[in-house]
């Protein structure tokens, strides 16, 4: 008999690696504890629920991301293929419908007869070819089968942003625009506030109520994605230089930029939901109406959801995995996902999908070759094999993590210019190895 391989969690990564195996023809058995179970953070049934933001972030290739959708892309990634289809207006981000974006995800697993969908939960390690990819909520019992394995996990907690409804803003305030594109429509709507109104708006969240943690809980932050409250913390003008920098949208109604910016964010296709850009929290739900509600246009806001704040799970990678993802002591054993110390939706699905390739392989009885170090995909592995076990913490892609150039051009004003040569070495490098795994190649 062929072997079955299980894998453990039907988020991105989870869905990523299944597909990845059944169209290697490799059968798949693929657990999702829900509706039998729901974390704190998930309330839907469908497979690859996005929990946190709607974007994928950047689409273009001088960013790192935006250089990892692509990879991802040539490589038949299920995630990118959904999000495409399911794209939402976004400037040059990648933002998708939701729902439409895990219901298509949810078909493209049930229509492939190589993977049986097992609704339940997993509460210890199968044996055999295993891929755990049960993100950052991991169950209580399974986490603790996995700290038995892999010793003291760490931890940070992430934040959710509230969503209102497009139509309890106050249009007479709104205006549309995106960042660095004059002239054009805009795929964000934009809150503008006055120098008074921002410094108010500061000092709210400063006093505000916030839910607390356990006593046994010390707080570990994601620093690209702190609670708004934390950020204020830090300084008067911490918000004004990051998500509320009203540079590049100026108001069409002054022809001035404002002393600070609130954007929002298109949620749906049909544009009846927008999120608070950069505005995670986690305040108390009381708090969250009041404050918000004093924010101009905003003060008759209905919210669809309120920002909320859960617990992220990852192991030390770099203690604990070999450079194909698998497990240094347990043979067959492989990790993917948030839980292996990446962070972002896009950097998770990459690891499912690099998973999938590598177990696919092993399957078949052949090693899979890695992926160039100069590619998007290779620095993600670089990341997670070479980081410092001892300060470990989870990363999003970044052209940091490349090796550089041989001759790059110095000087702020040319690191697009190296961004994108960077980009264009990783497309190149990219292609004999995408040949390889699909048995096109050597």
């Amino acid at each position: 008999m062929d072997p079955v391989v299980s894998v453990i969690g039907g988020g991105l990564a989870g869905c990523e690696a299944a597909l990845q195996l059944a169209r290697r023809g490799v059968r798949v058995r693929l657990y999702e504890m829900k509706p039998v179970r729901y974390s704190p953070a998930h309330s839907s049934d469908q497979l690859a629920e996005l929990v946190c933001s709607n974007s994928l972030r950047s689409d273009r290739l001088h960013n790192a991301v935006g250089l990892l959708h692509e990879e991802m892309r040539r490589l038949g990634s299920i995630v990118l293929e959904a999000a495409d289809a399911c794209s939402l207006p976004a400037g040059g981000a990648l933002a998708v419908d939701r729902q439409r974006f895990s219901a298509y995800i949810d078909d493209a697993v049930r229509a492939r007869p190589e993977i049986e969908l097992c609704r339940e939960e997993v509460r210890a390690l199968p044996e055999g070819l295993t891929i755990v990819a049960t993100g950052p909520l991991t169950s209580d019992v399974l986490a603790g089968e996995i700290r038995g394995l892999c010793g003291d996990s760490l931890y940070f907690y992430d934040s959710i942003a509230p969503t209102v409804y497009a139509d309890s803003l106050d249009m007479d305030v709104v205006y549309r625009a995106s960042r660095y594109e004059p002239g054009a429509p805009g795929d964000y709507l934009n809150l503008p506030l006055s120098e008074i109104e921002y410094h108010v708006f500061v000092e709210s969240l400063r006093k505000a109520r916030k839910v607390p943690l356990h006593p046994f809980e010390e707080p570990r932050y994601f620093e690209g994605c702190l609670p708004i409250e934390v950020m204020a913390e830090r300084g008067p003008l911490t918000l004004a230089f990051g998500p509320m920098k009203p540079v590049g949208l100026p108001d069409p109604r002054t022809g001035r930029e404002p002393f600070a910016v609130v954007q929002l964010r298109q949620e749906d296709r049909g544009a009846t939901l927008y999120n608070l850009v950069g505005f995670q929290t986690k305040l108390r739900i009381g708090e969250q109406r009041r404050i918000f509600r004093g924010l101009p246009g905003l003060g008759q806001a209905v919210f669809a959801r309120f920002g909320s704040v859960h617990r992220n799970t990852f192991i030390r990678s770099p203690a604990l995995l070999d450079e194909r993802l698998q497990h240094r002591g347990r043979d067959g054993l492989y990790f993917a996902g948030q839980i292996a110390g990446v962070e972002g939706y896009v950097e998770s699905a990459a690891l499912g999908l690099l998973a999938g390739v590598y177990v696919a392989e092993r399957a078949a009885g052949r090693e899979a070759p890695l992926p160039p170090p100069t590619t998007a995909l290779g620095a993600l592995g670089r990341h997670l094999r070479d980081g410092d076990p001892d300060h470990f913490q989870p990363m999003n892609v970044s052209f940091g993590l490349f090796p550089p150039l041989p001759d790059a051009p110095r000087g702020r004003r040319s690191r697009r210019e190296k961004h994108a040569r960077l980009a264009e070495r990783a497309l190149e490098d990219l292609a004999p190895w995408a040949g390889r795994i699909r048995g096109e190649g050597a």
